[in-house]
């Protein structure tokens, strides 16, 4: 059963995974990032049913259940966004493909993704600055459960690394897509 993270081809014309030790070791990362994911959405989902439930019928106060849920989705969101890019899964303009002649959307591609890869890298540097500064600080969230903001700034921090080094190694194999096609 396939999980979208096998080798397909893209629209950059190569296929996503190679035989590249990094691609491989990435892909290998992903899956099981997408694995870890899927199973915190589904905890995300729990955790806010119990609430709902406890609330209703237990007349009980859960005030941790909003951020662990958040905590959750957001680990999720960020750390599977590399996953998301290896299948070129992002926001794609398929109109514009489909008028645009190969040569011109292998640049096109090409320049994408190296303006994702400026604007990630960026976003990566500055969540490892915030990731610092909670670890440094001991900055705790504002609610009565109080947990260490380094969670998610880490899982953000991971991410957005993640997604910057999957981005580079699809800029990379463009660049050898491009220098051996012509």
């Amino acid at each position: 059963m396939s999980h979208g993270l096998d080798p397909v081809e893209t629209e950059g014309g190569g296929a996503s995974v190679s035989d590249a030790p990094a691609d491989r070791a990435i892909a290998s990362i992903n899956r099981g990032i997408v694995i870890a994911s899927s199973i915190a959405l589904v905890l995300a989902g729990f955790v806010l049913t119990y609430s709902v439930v406890v609330r209703y019928f237990l007349k009980y106060s859960t005030d941790w259940q909003d951020e662990m849920s958040v905590f959750l989705i957001v680990g999720a969101v960020f750390m599977s966004a590399a996953a998301i890019q290896a299948q070129r899964g992002h926001i794609g303009i398929e109109a514009i493909v489909g008028l645009l002649p190969p040569r011109v959307n292998h640049v096109r591609v090409l320049l994408v993704d190296l303006a994702s890869l400026a604007f990630c890298a960026y976003f990566a540097w500055k969540s490892i600055t915030l990731l610092h500064e909670a670890i440094v600080d001991d900055y705790h969230s504002s609610s009565t459960w109080a947990p260490p903001l380094w969670i998610p700034y880490s899982l953000m921090a991971a991410g957005m690394v993640l997604l910057s080094v999957q981005l580079l190694l699809q800029v990379v194999a463009g660049l050898r897509s491009r220098n051996s096609a012509a």
